[in-house]
């Protein structure tokens, strides 16, 4: 008996340290999601595919998640911190619910 509550206390605490990459992961997905319904690829591009003008590969390694979200939520404010500015300009994504805005931040911050 002792030896099977060990098993089961051990499976459970490994059911607890993936729970977070497993979570991370389901938010990854969810901004894959959003990228494609939101038609992000009308204007970006990713592994070639969408519009190669504004590609967004490798963004991971050089934005953080605030400047992504900057992006996302205010271009504006974006354009003037960065100095960068697309023509047209970028469309605002402010109104998606808070846990999409975030999930499209993890997916980019995932594209290295």
């Amino acid at each position: 008996m002792h030896m099977f509550r060990m098993a089961v206390m051990g499976t459970a605490l490994l059911g607890l340290l993936a729970t977070p990459a497993a979570a991370q992961d389901a938010k990854v997905a969810k901004g894959e999601a959003l990228y494609a319904s939101q038609k992000c690829a009308l204007c970006h591009a990713i592994d070639g595919k969408g519009n190669k003008k504004f590609p967004l590969d490798g963004v991971g390694k050089t934005a953080t998640a605030d400047l992504v979200k900057l992006w996302l939520t205010d271009p504006k404010a974006a354009e003037a911190k960065t100095g960068k500015a697309g023509k047209p300009a970028m469309r605002s994504f402010a109104k998606l619910a808070a846990d999409e805005v975030d999930a499209l931040v993890a997916y980019m911050l995932s594209l290295k």
